[in-house]
């Protein structure tokens, strides 16, 4: 059955209205494209009806303008009505491309930024709009989501500043600790995984893969990501695994202790293809040695499969790695900005988003249950199914 026909003579919450943010504007542009798609494509007799005003539209952007003061404030401009929509803000907190001038300076965009202009833009709704949600696939301060000692806890302030906002929900992807969603828990939290998504981009990539228990394994890079590696690997029916992580913990590095060493915990891994799934790739030094000690232990192939590619000390490293051939290729979502030299790398592969992330906002704009879309189970076993038939995977 095809998504939109769930969709079929049920009635919008209220006309759908997008904000796409400059900081995923390229992704937003794809997202907008497929909801139009979606809306004139699907079987809606009652299109024509008053109530369903607005539904087809060639365009659900929002224009909006942020402009700064030379001193670094700024503002808030709504350039159309948004009053008894159904908005969604989409934002990218991790685009550090973007700059703005500061007393005559280049100043590039932290996540800070980047949220104060997001609290601009629910600002200027002025609380006219029907429902707010905000789009933010790499949560902010997502990292910083637990009290050890006198510390802030920034990712769960967060929530409730929005919450206090008027936002009425928050989707993310992958997210670092998803039970910080009890800061608020009135507030709708919705957090999606790429694992279909992580599949299709590999078998897209890779024709002469084996998934069952013999030849290939899923394995956690951490304690903390071997959730994901869990119901990944029961999907596929494969066996899974994982590294802890040994740290020193009398030295702080960086906002962290020290890795000292990976050690494992798992079966064998000789001759197997072996798939690491995490949410990100930050400096990515503990990935890269996590890759190179399977190597050691003989793995056919390894892949690493990340929703987010931050690569803040560049790629350097990782095209050494590659060289080395302590991998074979590196997974990563358009969920968040990648550099642009990362894109060009040999061992890069992209997976695609847009898709799914404009049928999340198609079925929350109906206000119908998200089972179809939150649990990618059937998808999966359909493209394996298709890919040990020799059938075309893109679909």
């Amino acid at each position: 059955m095809a998504m939109t026909e769930y969709l079929e003579n049920r009635m919008p919450l209220a006309p759908l209205k997008l904000v796409i943010m400059d900081s995923i504007k390229e992704l937003g542009d794809k997202v907008n494209e497929h909801l139009v798609r979606f809306r004139q494509d699907i079987n809606q007799p009652h299109r024509d009806s008053p109530a369903f005003q607005g539904y087809t539209m060639n365009d659900f952007n929002t224009s909006i303008s942020i402009p700064r003061f030379s001193s670094g404030e700024a503002k808030a401009s709504l350039n159309e009505s948004v009053r008894g929509k159904d908005m969604y803000i989409l934002t990218d907190v991790m685009n550090h491309s973007l700059t703005y001038e500061l007393y005559g300076y280049k100043n590039m965009y932290s996540p800070d930024d980047h949220y104060q202009d997001l609290k601009r833009v629910i600002g200027a709704t002025a609380g006219k709009a029907h429902r707010i949600t905000v789009v933010m696939p790499f949560i902010y301060e997502g990292r910083q989501h637990k009290r050890a000692g006198r510390e802030s806890l920034d990712c769960a302030i967060m929530l409730e500043e929005l919450t206090n906002m008027g936002v009425n929900r928050l989707i993310t992807f992958d997210a670092h600790d998803p039970s910080v969603q009890n800061a608020t828990p009135l507030c709708g939290f919705d957090n999606f995984t790429p694992f279909y998504q992580f599949l299709r981009a590999i078998l897209g990539s890779v024709k002469d893969m084996v998934i069952d228990k013999d030849h290939t394994l899923v394995i956690s890079p951490d304690e903390g990501a071997l959730n994901r590696a869990v119901y990944f690997a029961s999907v596929l029916g494969v066996d899974t695994g994982m590294f802890y992580k040994r740290r020193d913990y009398t030295k702080v590095i960086n906002g962290k202790n020290p890795i000292v060493a990976h050690e494992f915990l798992g079966d064998n891994v000789e001759g197997k293809d072996v798939i690491i799934v995490d949410d990100m790739i930050s400096s990515g030094g503990s990935m890269i040695d996590t890759a190179r000690q399977l190597k050691e232990m003989k793995a056919k192939r390894v892949f690493i499969c990340c929703t987010y590619g931050l690569f803040t000390d560049g790629t350097d490293e990782f095209d050494d790695a590659f060289r080395h051939g302590y991998f074979d290729k590196v997974v990563i979502t358009n969920l968040s900005y990648r550099l642009p030299e990362l894109l060009t790398k040999p061992y890069y592969l992209e997976a695609d988003m847009s898709k799914f992330l404009a049928s999340i906002i198609d079925f929350s704009n109906h206000d119908v249950s998200m089972d179809k879309v939150i649990t990618p189970t059937e998808k999966i076993h359909n493209i394996l199914e298709r890919y040990n038939k020799g059938e075309d995977t893109e679909i």
